[in-house]
């Protein structure tokens, strides 16, 4: 190993040994050329954004770590007020987005080092709308496509028009757009084996001016701080101050005074279950349907009536709730393994937190307790949301 600083240094679990070594890269130009050079020299690589979702063994990296720190955000020039996204190749969350009659489009290209906060910020303060629900997730915006960040009621794919994509060994980026990316809850192609480099990432929002209402309130805790229904439209920054808020009291928004933001966010992703597996917990477990309905059927009179396809029940899919199953198998907030310095976080069960010097391994033998306890309890195998560099559970 060099002398390149540790990787604690650059993420928010702070754990890490060092790289072998490392390149910043401040422009998007800088970006592709550090890439074309680590694959020239046939290092092992990855990318660093905001270190917000990544746990790096103690034993450090011995590849390259490319630093993305290019910064940015590009207003495009109007193509169409009608969305640059086919209605037949959005997401569900896309096809419900919401635009008043004084509603106009913006479209902006966004630097994949870009801090994420800071574009949803500066969003906000100019009334557009579209991302006000995601306030409050560190990180760097390159790194959101990937998996299709969401939270309070929205998703990435929303507001998602393409991404320039660097592939592995190429010489140029390309542009994909998002009904090429495959994304889906916590994932993308990105995820399912598409090796690169995301160096921009281009958004549509609406701009209604300062007074900008959100988009319509799909989170049930979110309408409740609000005094407000589902469905129901706030002003932008309103939202954006109650998401605020909401995340500080689960210790998600890092704060230097509060050691329950010393996380990676949430450690594991809510797992997706069959409906006839969903049965067999309790009454009482949280659970969402993932798959859509079955379309209406329209038969003119007169003639013979249309028999749907059947569908299994054992296809209808269902999300759970990871910190339910946590909490329910008996581990609760603040718990740590005898003589750890990793403990789940005493606001949030899907946050492992690093209460000062703990180290990696301390980390993962944590996640490997609370995944074999939930897996006891309940048959249900808990699946990591961050990069795990040189580790595993």
């Amino acid at each position: 190993m060099t002398s390149t600083p540790p990787l604690s240094e650059f993420t928010t679990l702070r754990v890490g040994g060092s790289a072998a070594a490392m390149i910043d890269a401040t422009t998007e130009t800088e970006l592709v050329e550090a890439a074309r050079q680590v694959w020239a020299d046939g290092d092992d690589w990855f990318v660093l954004g905001g270190g917000s979702n990544m746990v790096v063994s103690d034993d450090g990296f011995d590849g390259t770590v490319i630093r993305t720190l290019s910064r940015g955000i590009e207003v495009l020039p109007p193509e169409t007020r009608e969305s640059s996204i086919p209605a037949f190749a959005q997401a569900p969350a896309a096809r419900e987005r919401i635009q008043s009659p004084n509603e106009e489009r913006v479209r902006i290209r966004v630097q994949a080092g870009h801090p994420w906060d800071e574009l949803v910020a500066e969003t906000v303060e100019r009334g557009w709308s579209g991302l006000e629900a995601l306030s409050g997730i560190p990180g760097a915006t390159g790194a959101s496509p990937i998996q299709n960040i969401g939270a309070y009621g929205q998703e990435l794919a929303s507001s998602l028009v393409a991404v320039d994509f660097l592939d592995s060994f190429a010489d140029a980026p390309v542009r994909i757009p998002a009904c090429e990316l495959g994304l889906g809850y916590r994932t993308s192609v990105f995820k399912q084996g598409r090796a690169g480099i995301v160096t921009a990432v281009e958004f549509e929002l609406h701009d209604a001016g300062p007074k900008s209402l959100g988009q319509p309130i799909g989170y049930a805790q979110l309408a409740q701080s609000l005094g407000a229904r589902l469905g129901d439209r706030v002003p932008i920054q309103a939202l954006r101050d109650a998401v605020l808020e909401l995340r500080r009291s689960k210790g998600m928004v890092l704060d230097a005074d509060d050691q329950d933001s010393v996380s990676a966010g949430s450690f594991f992703t809510n797992p997706i279950v069959s409906e006839r597996f969903a049965r067999t917990l309790p009454d009482d477990a949280p659970r969402w349907p993932t798959t859509l309905d079955q379309p209406d059927i329209v038969t003119p009179l007169g003639s013979d009536p249309v028999v749907p396809p059947h569908r299994d029940p054992a296809e209808y899919r269902v999300k759970l709730s990871a910190a339910w199953l946590i909490e329910h198998a008996g581990v609760r907030r603040g718990f740590s393994l005898p003589g750890s310095r990793a403990a789940i976080s005493s606001k949030h069960t899907l946050a492992l937190t690093n209460r000062g010097g703990a180290k990696a391994e301390e980390v993962v033998e944590l996640a490997r307790y609370v995944r074999a306890m939930v897996q006891t309890e309940f048959g249900v195998l808990l699946h990591p949301e961050p990069v795990l560099v040189g580790l595993s559970i």
